[in-house]
């Protein structure tokens, strides 16, 4: 059982592990910004500058808008260069700075910059279009009026909000469960509490009686699950590999807690969450999608968020806080506050009707920016109440895990929290709606990809090899695979990792994987020429019992199905995606096998396209009617060329790309559709080449990105470039079985995988598995060979 050594250990590990990463974060954007003059920022994207203030509003919470555009007296065109500006960005706005170089300073001027860059007005950015930039500054806690420069640029920051919010949380947990000595109050600790962790056992499940599905077409593993939902007490884990209808079988939970029925007495209130606003928007977006009730009734549904972030679809707009708190019958007095609030601002900017051009000065000024606050804190009274009385008509509030520690929440219990994509969550992110609830639903796939964290130790970089630029063609001759096998190559001979390895751990040995015994089997064997490694077998560990993350990889999802086994989870088993023969690895591999595809893709190909036509059978064969295609480069000396240096170093391989190109124009000839088609690989080095070279024949329909990016997304054909070739068999990210997981699972009807085997076999067990999958499975055709 938990114990309160225990609870210490563990809230305190996860404030060590966020501090680390908060501190990766400031200092890999500090260094940059440092280090980089003004002009080389705007390159970055991490500055956009010579912009002029046009507009400034208030905003929900009584922020001040800043809407900066670009001066058509310093530039041609209104339109933003590219930049990395996104809603929810930390932005500082100063003083414009032109050059390219830092300049150096005397100790005097450089601490008259430092005290001028500090009073500079900082704010999270609202809103980005292509030729507008909207900053939210909260001024209610300054005493000092909003000066900002005539001429000025945004700067991004590091964002250490949601650092600050996931303290305030961890503070707020280690008050209930480990109350101050001197506090005579017992600690409040919910049986949902003691369960998450470990100081109680999950209940009994209670049976729910004459439960009705409201969808008819759910799979018995998707009403498994929904039962298993309803009939925990405290919580349930929903484990959806890809394409399982993950958020089909939520929406069927949603609808039974929400609804009066005769396994459900009692309408529940829910705050469902997710750890990407696409993620919560997609939730949204189906349950106003809903048929409306026999009564006549809608959900009562609330979107919190800022509505740049939100999904730009009229239906999901209307729903969000903003909007809804904007048309509330209560509104009318706040919107009359804030007209002259917005009229005081527009006059001390310069920009109002009596201003004629001129800001106020002097005493004049000072009491306008007195009148200001006054307005502005009637504003933020009379706008609370307005979101409060919004707030408490909504059943179903909908949220990321970190908007749900906003202040339209603070006093708020729901009696249910289903938290979306629960795997790619930090756990100290999860703990802000968990606190505000009495039963959770986690759902998620641990197979995938967990969040990022930039604070991990990264490997050191390997030498960079240089490129061969032979000529590329896609053939399949039959000696091809005579040739390879003639090919000479390096002993295999596998590392031995040292104690530091073993103890240390990697993300991959965490990773849950059927045919992990044959990995351990395979290791000893190819490690029989090297030093042999004692291996003690450690002690089995207690169930139940809570402890310290190893990494902030770990999420609340993995740490609970280590602390109360698989019992606590249900697994949906149908795919609704991919080609049986695309899926056939993944199940297999990472999820026992036991993954099967609905007859209704089990077989569909690009050929049953409406638009796909072959103008020969053999191109109808080869291109519309293969699922799975595999380029192998091995012996062409395709190898990879490090763009950058050190740490923000990338990889990319140009003989590769010419291959992707190749293919891609085939696919195209045969009747497939740019946005029918995405290109992804692990590496952004081979994005921009790709993109460089693709974006200008077929547009922005063709889509180019990071597995990472691709997460949660689906193609009819997709096209991976692993991009990783070398002497060294050095395979870097490939490693992550996760990674390949995701990447190989967004393919509907036709994968594509370019690679070179010699070097990615080697990188695991894992890896080895997969290329001698590759090669006994799918059609294996060889680059370079003429």
């Amino acid at each position: 059982m938990t114990t309160d050594t225990h609870l210490r250990s563990f809230i305190d590990r996860h404030r060590i592990l966020l501090a680390k990463e908060r501190e990766a974060e400031i200092e890999r954007s500090s260094l940059l910004l440092s280090n980089c003059g003004p002009k080389l920022l705007e390159q970055r994207g991490l500055a956009l500058g010579g912009l002029s203030i046009s507009n400034v509003t208030i905003g929900l919470g009584g922020k001040t808008l800043v809407e900066l555009e670009r001066s058509t007296a310093y530039h041609t065109s209104p339109i933003f260069p590219p930049h990395t500006f996104r809603p929810g960005d930390l932005a500082r706005i100063e003083e414009n700075v032109s050059g390219n170089a830092p300049t150096k300073k005397s100790a005097k001027s450089k601490k008259d910059a430092d005290m001028k860059r500090s009073k500079a007005p900082e704010g999270v950015v609202y809103k980005v279009t292509d030729v507008r930039i909207v900053i939210a500054i909260d001024t209610s806690d300054s005493s000092e009026e909003l000066d900002l420069p005539d001429r000025c640029r945004v700067l991004k920051l590091a964002n250490s909000v949601t650092y600050d919010r996931m303290d305030k949380t961890l503070d707020q947990l280690e008050k209930i469960v480990l109350p101050p000595a001197e506090s005579s109050s017992t600690p409040a600790t919910t049986p949902l509490l003691r369960v998450l962790l470990g100081l109680s056992q999950p209940s009994e499940k209670v049976p729910v009686q004459d439960l009705t599905f409201f969808d008819e077409t759910l799979n018995p593993s998707q009403r498994e699950a929904v039962r298993f939902a309803l009939e925990s007490p405290e919580m349930a884990c929903i484990h959806g590999p890809p394409g399982t209808g993950k958020t089909h079988t939520l929406i069927e939970i949603i609808r039974q807690l929400t609804t009066i029925t005769p396994a459900n007495p009692k309408p529940l209130r829910l705050l469902i969450c997710g750890a990407s606003n696409l993620s919560v928007d997609n939730i949204l977006e189906r349950l106003l999608a809903l048929p409306v009730s026999d009564k006549g009734d809608r959900l009562k549904l609330t979107r919190l968020g800022h509505p740049a972030r939100v999904m730009a679809k009229e239906g999901v707009i209307e729903a969000t806080l903003e909007v809804k708190a904007n048309r509330s019958d209560e509104a009318a007095l706040a919107k009359d506050v804030k007209n002259e609030l917005e009229a005081a601002l527009s006059t001390l900017s310069g920009k109002g009707k009596a201003a004629k051009g001129k800001a106020p000065r002097g005493l004049e000024r000072k009491k306008m920016w007195e009148e200001v606050r006054a307005l502005r804190k009637e504003y933020r009274q009379r706008e609370g109440k307005v979101v409060e009385t919004v707030m408490g008509r909504s059943q179903v509030v909908l949220a990321t895990c970190h908007s749900a520690g906003g202040w339209q929440l603070r006093n708020h219990i729901f009696d249910v929290a289903i938290i979306d994509e629960a795997t790619q969550a930090l756990e100290a992110v999860c703990w802000i709606p968990v606190l505000k609830a009495k039963k959770l639903v986690l759902a998620g796939d641990p197979n995938q990809l967990p969040p990022t964290i930039i604070s991990i130790d990264k490997p050191k970089k390997d030498k960079p090899k240089v490129e061969s630029t032979k000529p590329i063609t896609l053939t399949k001759p039959k000696e091809t695979k005579e040739k390879i096998a003639a090919m000479p190559t390096k002993k295999e001979t596998l590392p031995v990792k040292s104690a530091a390895d073993v103890s240390a751990g990697t993300s991959e040995s965490e990773d849950s994987d059927v045919d992990s015994q044959d990995d351990v089997r395979e290791s000893k064997a190819g490690r029989a020429t090297a030093k042999s490694v004692q291996i003690t077998k450690k002690p089995r560990r207690e169930r139940g019992i809570l402890r310290p993350p190893r990494s902030l990889e770990t999420t609340m999802f993995d740490r609970l199905e280590k602390m109360y086994g698989p019992s606590i989870k249900r697994m949906l088993n149908v795919q609704y995606r991919m080609n049986e023969k695309i899926a056939a690895f993944p199940s297999k591999t990472m999820y026992h096998s036991k993954l099967t595809s609905h007859p209704s893709v089990a077989s569909h190909l690009l050929s049953d396209l409406p638009n796909t036509k072959a103008d020969t059978p053999e191109e109808e064969l080869e291109v519309l009617g293969t699922p799975v295609v595999f380029f192998d480069t091995a012996g062409c000396e395709y190898y990879e060329r490090l763009e950058g240096d050190g740490d923000e170093g990338s990889r990319c391989n140009e003989n590769e790309v010419m291959v992707v190109k190749a293919w891609v124009e085939r696919l195209i000839s045969a009747g497939v559709l740019p946005s029918q088609i995405a290109i992804i690989t692990p590496y952004q080095a081979q994005v921009s080449l790709l993109t460089s070279l693709m974006r200008p024949i077929y547009g922005l329909d063709l889509e180019i990105g990071t597995v990472d990016g691709m997460q949660g997304r689906e193609k009819d054909a997709v096209i991976i470039s692993l991009v990783r070739s070398n002497e060294d068999r050095e395979v870097g990210f490939l490693k992550d079985k996760r990674r390949l997981n995701v990447a190989m699972t967004r393919a509907k009807r036709h994968l594509c995988v370019i690679g070179d085997s010699s070097t990615v076999q080697h990188g695991s067990p894992y890896l080895k598995k997969w290329m001698s999958w590759l090669e006994n499975n799918a059609d294996v055709r060889y680059a370079g060979l003429e």
